[in-house]
């Protein structure tokens, strides 16, 4: 059988200990077997170890943060494509997102198809904006509001009970009971990832969460819920067990019908003790955790890629409940002269 090739870049290479999805994205596309694949990384650091995974990665490009304006990044791009003539692009960090989105047009141009959001889609869903997006499609989320100087930290009491989740708007949360540690979290999040930072009402329960592929027509085309076993200090799952659960995935169809989601998700959710859902966050990309979806029978990645090229994709009808994944740390032995060629040329 002639499998058909694939050329694909990524980003999100830094597995480390808070992983970016790029790795595992990577892993389930190649391990499908479906596509004759060549692997384009794009990288920000230099360490980031998928750099090195030479049995994953073909190539690495240096690429500069989103920050530095989508100029930059799309110049990159073209260069990077003259020489790769990339076929699919699954760009798998929040804050690069929105510059990705805007480019769609552009990526098109150069040959390169993504599976992306539209921009409405990823603002509303914003943690700024999830009251307006509880209200309009009917689900529970915790009341919200986000600060833009250290001046409403007081007025936090006339809405808001302590403890409080203090937010970044892309990444970072943290419990703080008290207005010493609003503040002390508000300097910390909004010097790395800028304002606003989101007060959020501290739900008690458990943590659960679902990855899901919404096809941009309203129908799921597959979802995996999912309870963390293990977290590490910043929050992230190192171990986690899929879940019988039907009430979390009707909540996920539910929201991507009415969103009419388009690409990748993650729903981070608070199930309390009286067994109610509460949407806590919507993250709108593949999330790291993705490879147990894949053990568990549904493989989002190449799905998603099929979705990009176009191609019609029947939904997944099911998945194996009870499968678990335990995420490891392995230490890579690399070349000075790797590091040099990446550091120096931005290319390796």
């Amino acid at each position: 059988m002639n499998k058909k090739k694939l050329i694909l870049a990524v980003t999100g290479l830094n597995n480390t200990d808070n992983p970016g999805p790029g790795i595992p994205v990577v892993r389930s596309i190649k391990e499908s077997g479906e596509f004759d694949l060549r692997v384009v990384g794009l990288a920000y650091e230099t360490l980031e170890p998928g750099i090195y995974m030479r049995e994953l990665v073909d190539k690495v490009y240096q690429v500069p943060y989103p920050s530095e304006g989508s100029g930059a990044l799309m110049e990159r791009i073209a260069y990077i494509q003259k020489q790769e003539n990339i076929q699919v692009l699954i760009p798998n960090f929040d804050a690069e997102l929105y510059t990705f989105i805007k480019a769609g047009k552009k990526l098109q141009e150069l040959g390169i198809r993504t599976f992306l959001p539209t921009i409405h889609q990823f603002e509303e869903r914003h943690k700024s904006n999830l009251d307006a997006f509880g209200k309009k499609y009917g689900v529970n989320v915790p009341r919200s509001k986000p600060l833009t100087n250290l001046a409403e930290i007081s007025k936090l009491r006339d809405d808001f009970e302590y403890p409080v989740m203090v937010k970044g708007k892309f990444y970072d949360a943290y419990v703080a009971y008290n207005e010493e540690q609003v503040q002390m979290h508000f300097n910390k999040i909004s010097a790395k990832w800028g304002l606003p930072v989101i007060i959020q009402e501290f739900v008690r329960g458990t943590e659960v969460n679902v990855i899901a592929l919404g096809d941009g027509e309203g129908n799921t085309i597959g979802a995996v819920p999912m309870r963390k076993q293990y977290i590490t200090d910043k929050g992230k799952a190192w171990g986690g067990i899929t879940l019988d659960n039907p009430e979390m995935l009707l909540l996920t169809e539910k929201i991507i019908r009415g969103t009419r989601w388009r690409g990748g998700m993650e729903l981070e959710l608070i199930r309390t003790a009286e067994n109610d859902l509460y949407v806590i966050e919507i993250n709108p990309r593949i999330p790291a955790w993705v490879y147990l979806a894949v053990g568990a029978g549904q493989n989002l990645p190449v799905a998603l890629v099929k979705l990009a090229l176009g191609n019609a994709v029947k939904p997944f009808v099911s998945f194996e409940v009870g499968k678990i994944f335990v995420r490891y740390s392995w230490d890579m032995i690399i070349d000075l002269k790797d590091f040099e060629a990446i550091s120096m040329k931005g290319e390796i």
